[in-house]
């Protein structure tokens, strides 16, 4: 089947101009470049002009496509109409996978979506239609999965309105995570403005085999770098033991890189990726790549002295890197399987497990479904079931009709596996739990990606752990978590005992060739100047978005402090998915979730505050900023460290700027959240000093001075005035550039687009 919009003329315009720029690029640097490099700067708009310093400058690149999934296309495309263009400038495409709710099974669930969400999906389907975007409708497959098969390719750049659109590194892609207002930019014909990041090379050596898989490989490098160590870098993969792993292992590897924050993470060239191409019908583009293949990886010179390219080395050797679990509660908290019994004991972890996750954008592929049918074929064989209710998500339809026809799906519902729509699900939060009663303390285990408490089914009280998909089988036929898969015994249903072999080696792509499928794709059709995109006024999921107000040219005089949020407080928390993924579409209504899942520092409850106009405590965040907003008052929120973690979704900014939010001070920004509050004309502040977060008092009210000097690397005074009458004064810094102040000056950056400027 040919590729959609993928085209080998299209690649090779894209491997020309990298060609073009890289000329200029080397002239100036006078020195090698690594493959990241090599995407990131052949990429620039003006690659004579952009000031290169890793770290410190923003540069304007040129993305060569977007891609947005269901959930964040709604405000993607309501803000594109705002900016009253007629058509996106690059190639786009809209993928429903989000708003499919996880319960009784693919079939029902799919059906059920289709029926509750059809408002969501006609919006999505004709605004794709009238702007000559792709639409991928739902149970077609995971956003991340379907690029990976139809559109991702070496040597591109692309960004998503996703955190994970990083996978398609695995296909060896500079592909970015941003929110929907840096997506617009980009499909209105502007370029994509980002910090130059910097680099961490992660050297891989060995080979991985037994348990451990590509999964693991990631799991260490975020128990070694924390959810913090990527913030505006680029982790880029190399060593020997690169050729050893899968395409979609690598995209494994990739697609989790969001986890440590990083801009993106990338993989090089080569023959695994040369398999997959061909494996999903673009021998084409693999006979393009292979001729291009010096442009396509790191210049020689940086594998023999990588201390003089990256600022940060991370070395792994496969051979001997054992299976990992992470969690509860954070990606970074690792452990080898073989400790995971003293964990559960030291920490007093619920030890039987309730239900166990395969799947998701992160290992879905065929070559993880078929290591986890290995073990669920040897189980059957041993008449052994699983132990906790066990989920299954293929990541597409392809890959779906492939395992249906080779037999792992069958193998994974003879132990008791329910298969899911190709969808998010339990993911991202779209699961609608019968098994365990409201407030029971209980253990799951998933091979996804993100593991924030009540990420999953929306539980305080669920511990979520993440680990390869091979080994979730294994603990779900355990039963428990105080397990090591590799020494321990299952029971099977008739008392006998035994040990699981390790996964047999997988097939990285299907020995038949995948079945093909582009079910649910809809190309935009030629003629569409009479396409009418509709929103009904009385819609309860769609509101046409109305511009926000411009800055009044006045510093921030006494504003009431709403929120100082204790400890993680990722967009999970200032803008929670779940439930609230039906008001995507509609900002005034999701914005009624604003910080419900943030600690107030002060009481240590959970999505409360005080209202400081009525003296009324144990108030909503979001009621009490409405109260605010309807005084007339704008209000500052404080954040701790690596502040808005996590997904992409610019909601998480939008709510807080249409409830009144002037600005938030943190001790650090997660990049992409940082990103979307400077978009929506949110001011991020940094205290310069982090001890300074701690004179922050419940009561207060802070000002904001100097707004009149902004300027690029500028500092703001703020001073939080405390209610018996003193002051504390705390100097901060902010990351804006000139660009960037125009857009707060302006009210938001689709302010100034809608301007042409």
């Amino acid at each position: 089947m040919p590729p959609i919009d993928t085209t080998a003329a299209l690649v090779r315009g894209v491997y020309d101009r990298l060609e073009r720029n890289l000329e200029i690029v080397r002239r100036r640097l006078d020195r090698p470049l690594t493959y990241a490099e090599k995407v990131f700067l052949g990429h620039l708009a003006d690659p004579e002009r952009e000031d290169l310093a890793p770290g410190k400058s923003y540069v304007a690149t040129r993305p060569d496509r977007v891609a947005m999934q269901d959930a964040t296309a709604q405000m993607a495309l309501l803000q594109f109409m705002l900016a009253g263009k007629d058509s996106t400038a690059v190639p786009t495409t809209v993928h429903c996978d989000h708003l499919i709710q996880a319960h009784v099974g693919a079939a029902g669930d799919l059906a059920l979506a289709n029926d509750v969400n059809r408002e969501v999906y006609d919006f999505l389907r004709s605004s794709s239609a009238r702007y000559g975007v792709g639409f991928w409708g739902p149970g077609a497959g995971i956003i991340h999965q379907v690029v990976l098969e139809n559109y991702a390719f070496p040597g591109g750049m692309m960004i998503g309105t996703d955190s994970h659109t990083p996978n398609a590194g695995g296909l060896g892609m500079f592909a970015c995570g941003v929110g929907g207002a840096d997506a617009v930019d980009v499909m209105a014909g502007f370029p994509w403005e980002v910090l130059y990041p910097k680099l961490v090379g992660v050297y891989l050596t060995g080979r991985l085999s037994g348990w451990s898989s590509p999964k693991d490989v990631i799991l260490k490098v975020c128990e070694t770098l924390t959810v913090k160590g990527g913030t505006n870098r680029v982790i880029e993969y190399f060593g020997p033991g690169t050729a050893s792993i899968s395409c979609t292992g690598k995209g494994t590897i990739t697609n989790m890189g969001a986890e440590l924050g990083a801009t993106t993470s990338i993989f090089p060239y080569d023959e695994r990726m040369a398999t997959y191409f061909k494996a999903t019908g673009r021998e084409a583009l693999a006979d393009l790549a292979n001729e291009r293949a010096e442009l396509l990886c790191a210049d020689p010179q940086v594998a023999k002295d990588p201390t003089a390219f990256f600022d940060e080395i991370v070395e792994i050797d496969l051979s001997t890197l054992e299976p990992h679990i992470v969690g509860p509660h954070t990606p970074d908290l690792a452990r080898p399987a073989s400790r995971m019994a003293a964990d559960v004991a030291e920490h007093a972890y619920p030890e039987k497990l309730s239900a166990a996750l395969i799947g998701s954008c992160t290992n879905s592929s065929y070559e993880d479904l078929e290591r986890a049918a290995d073990l669920a074929r040897q189980a059957a064989r041993l008449g052994a079931r699983s132990k906790a209710a066990l989920w299954v998500t293929p990541g597409s339809e392809q890959v779906h009709l492939t395992i249906e026809r080779d037999g792992q799906l069958a193998d994974l519902e003879a132990i008791g596996g329910t298969v899911l729509a190709n969808a998010c699900g339990p993911c991202i939060g779209q699961w609608k739990r019968d098994d365990v009663p409201e407030g029971e303390a209980n253990s799951i285990i998933s091979s996804y990606n993100r593991n924030f408490r009540r990420r999953n089914d929306g539980r305080a009280e669920t511990l979520s752990f993440i680990a390869s998909p091979e080994i979730v089988i294994a603990y779900a036929l355990a039963g428990r978590l105080s397990f090591d898969p590799a020494t321990d015994e299952i029971e099977a249903d008739d008392g006998t005992r035994f040990v699981l072999d390790p996964p047999s080696p997988a097939p990285e792509v299907p020995s038949r060739g995948f079945v093909a499928s582009r079910a649910g794709y809809v190309e935009p059709p030629d003629e569409r100047s009479d396409i009418e995109v509709e929103v009904a006024p009385d819609s309860e999921r769609l509101q046409i978005l109305q511009p926000f107000s411009a800055w009044d040219g006045r510093d921030y005089e006494k504003l009431p402090l709403l929120v100082k949020a204790a400890g993680k407080c990722t967009t999970d928390h200032i803008s929670p998915a779940g439930v609230w993924l039906r008001f995507r579409g509609h900002l005034d209504n999701i914005s009624d979730n604003m910080f419900i899942g943030a600690v107030n520092a002060f009481t240590e409850e959970t999505g409360k505050g005080l209202d400081l106009l009525s003296g009324e405590r144990s108030v909503g965040f979001a009621a009490i900023a409405r109260h605010y907003k309807a005084e007339g008052l704008r209000w500052v929120a404080v954040g701790d460290e690596n502040y808005g973690e996590g997904s992409s979704r610019e909601h998480a900014a939008m709510s807080p700027r249409l409830l009144g939010c002037a600005a938030v001070i943190v001790r650090s920004f997660a990049r992409i959240h940082e990103s979307n509050l400077k978009k929506q004309g949110v001011l991020p502040l940094h205290f310069e000093n982090p001890e300074d977060y701690k004179k922050v008092r419940e009561t207060d009210r802070v000002s904001i001075l100097d707004l009149a000097d902004l300027a690029p690397g500028s500092k703001l005074r703020a001073v939080f005035h405390h209610d018996d009458g003193s002051e504390d004064v705390a100097s901060t810094r902010h990351t804006m550039n000139e660009d960037q102040i125009a857009w707060f000056k302006a009210g938001s950056a689709l302010n100034l687009l809608r301007q042409g400027s």
